[in-house]
């Protein structure tokens, strides 16, 4: 991909608010694979696919992120935090011209986690992930299986 394209999707000022708030890369349980790719380049595949509204399978090659490797860092930034972080972030700094399009990444990026989380969830008292079907089932006394 070019480094034109990258910078407009990741512009420098968005990149400085993002990366510390980057969790750090752990190798993968299963050993092997390839080395880890750089947390901006995988970012801006992120950012492409959150903006395009194209699907994670469909992310160009000329990224040079594998839809999996993009959809699985989307889901450990989500969990850990990040875009609700970044969004308290950009809103404390000046971004200058971009910060119209920050707030639009982290909207969608926000907007992408909402339709990702497990349906049976709930985002109240109980806490972010709080499967809800299974505490109500777990308050019921259980009925007895049939054969």
């Amino acid at each position: 991909m070019g480094a034109h394209l990258s910078r407009r999707l990741v512009p420098d000022g968005l990149w400085e608010l993002a990366a510390p708030l980057l969790p750090g890369f752990t190798t993968r349980r299963q050993g092997g694979g390839s080395a880890p790719l750089d947390d901006r380049t995988v970012f801006t595949a992120i950012v492409y696919v959150l903006t395009s509204g194209c699907s994670w399978r469909h992310l160009p090659p000329s990224f040079r992120v594998s839809p999996a490797t993009a959809h699985r860092r989307f889901g450990a930034w989500t969990q850990a935090g990040v875009w609700s972080r970044l969004r308290a972030t950009v809103e404390e700094h000046d971004l200058g011209n971009d910060r119209e399009w920050a707030v639009a990444v982290v909207d969608a990026a926000l907007s992408r986690a909402r339709q990702a989380a497990p349906r049976g969830t709930e985002r109240g008292p109980r806490g972010p992930g709080t499967n809800v079907s299974l505490a109500r089932r777990a308050d019921r006394p259980s009925s007895p299986r049939r054969h």
